[in-house]
């Protein structure tokens, strides 16, 4: 299968800083088949990069010792051909620069910021580390979405200092949702969560990854020590249930009903 194609301002890569690295590769691993690697310890501070098939799919990050208070979570990085520039639009955006433009050496160049409802993401423009070698598949990516409180701000600053061209999908009072591009092409999506985050949750971005069955991989889940937030639900997009990792950072599981699970008998 050919390499998936990351277009500037779509989703790129994402990464998990973790409390315990070696009990976060040892619960993936056995959720999503995944196999690791680590980099330079004194280069790159004990990133470890996560693969599937052979394709990197995720980085995880051990925690500084300051970073102790922040609670572990998974960051989404949006590509991005001038990472400085990027910064600059952010900014005159109404978004925040939380970690200004950095080089990873070798590999390319980082950033974190605030969107204009709160939410924290990454931009990554890349040299070396070209980002996701595989995407829509189980133990990879299939969907990312902003969880936001402040939902026309959102879409106006995603436009605006990320250059998205977007399509309203929905627009009632019920579900407002708007995606980075259109129909089976969309890369991404804003929904409107400022009636159900729960209290003191902010705005946030969320990560979809794939599974075969949903069901096995909710029960994988609490076996190696998650917690379960939203239990398995089929959906108009699929079967989606939300979980933590054993320290606590939230992400969705996602199964394609229309794909036949090849452990199903039948």
């Amino acid at each position: 299968m050919s390499k998936p194609e990351l277009t500037v301002g779509a989703p790129c890569w994402a990464d998990l800083m973790t409390s315990d690295l070696e009990k976060a590769k040892a619960f993936y691993g056995e959720l999503f088949g995944w196999t690791f690697e680590g980099g330079d310890e004194e280069k790159y501070g004990g990133y470890t990069t996560a693969f599937k098939d052979g394709e990197q799919v995720a980085g995880l990050m051990p925690k500084d010792p300051e970073q102790d208070a922040m609670p572990d979570a998974w960051t989404v990085y949006l590509k991005t051909d001038d990472i400085q520039r990027t910064a600059m639009k952010v900014q005159e955006s109404g978004g925040q620069v939380f970690m200004p433009p950095m080089e990873v050496p070798e590999q390319g160049h980082m950033a974190v910021f605030g969107d204009a409802g709160g939410a924290a993401f990454g931009s990554w423009q890349p040299t070396r580390h070209t980002g996701f070698g595989k995407l829509a598949e189980p133990g990879s990516p299939v969907w990312f979405e902003v969880m936001s409180r402040a939902y026309p701000q959102t879409v106006k600053f995603y436009e605006e200092a990320l250059g998205w061209e977007t399509e309203t999908m929905s627009d009632t009072p019920e579900f407002r949702y708007t995606t980075l591009g259109s129909g089976a092409e969309a890369k991404a999506g804003i929904m409107d969560a400022d009636s159900f985050l729960p209290e003191g949750i902010p705005s946030n971005w969320q990560i979809y990854w794939g599974v075969e069955n949903a069901d096995r991989a909710v029960d994988a889940v609490q076996q190696l020590g998650g917690q379960v937030v939203r239990a398995a639900e089929d959906t108009p997009f699929g079967r989606i249930a939300t979980v933590t990792d054993p320290m606590g950072a939230v992400f969705l599981i996602h199964q394609d009903l229309n794909q036949q699970d090849p452990n199903q008998e039948g």
